[in-house]
């Protein structure tokens, strides 16, 4: 199998869209996120950079950037929906019980290969994991130990 490029290093320029700066910069916004994003963190990321910028023009963006091919939803188990990079490969969640942020794993913790038979005849052609706890963050301050 070819190994695809990172897709964190992608070009800024979005093939197959009107550039505009909004665009860009809700791009950005996901491209460089430690993890998936809900709308509202992506809306108010964006507003840092460009003030002004509506709800209405994220949720048309993370659509279009959907189209592309180039953003996926992430729908943790809670029902939540998040945003992240299309193509990182096989990856697993951490969220962070204290402060809400979700953070993607460096490595996968669960070590069942696909195709593999687990006990009740089951075929495993494919997981998904969320973990939950406190974030390194989170432990240093005060209020995640009480």
């Amino acid at each position: 199998m070819a190994e695809h490029p990172d897709p964190r290093s992608r070009p800024r320029r979005l093939p197959g869209q009107r550039q505009t700066r909004q665009r860009s910069t809700i791009y950005e916004v996901i491209r460089t996120a430690a993890g998936p994003l809900t709308v509202p963190e992506i809306h108010q990321r964006a507003q840092r950079e460009v003030g002004g910028i509506g709800i209405a023009t994220v949720y048309r963006t993370i659509n279009l950037l959907q189209e592309e091919e180039l953003v996926q939803a992430v729908i943790l188990p809670s029902g939540e929906t998040r945003y992240e990079l299309a193509g990182l490969g096989h990856h697993h969640h951490f969220s962070c019980r204290s402060c809400d942020e979700v953070f993607d794993l460096p490595a996968c913790p669960v070590e069942i290969p696909r195709n593999d038979v687990v006990e009740g005849g089951f075929v495993v052609e494919s997981h998904e994991l969320t973990l939950y706890g406190v974030c390194p963050a989170c432990v240093e301050t005060p209020a995640a130990s009480g």
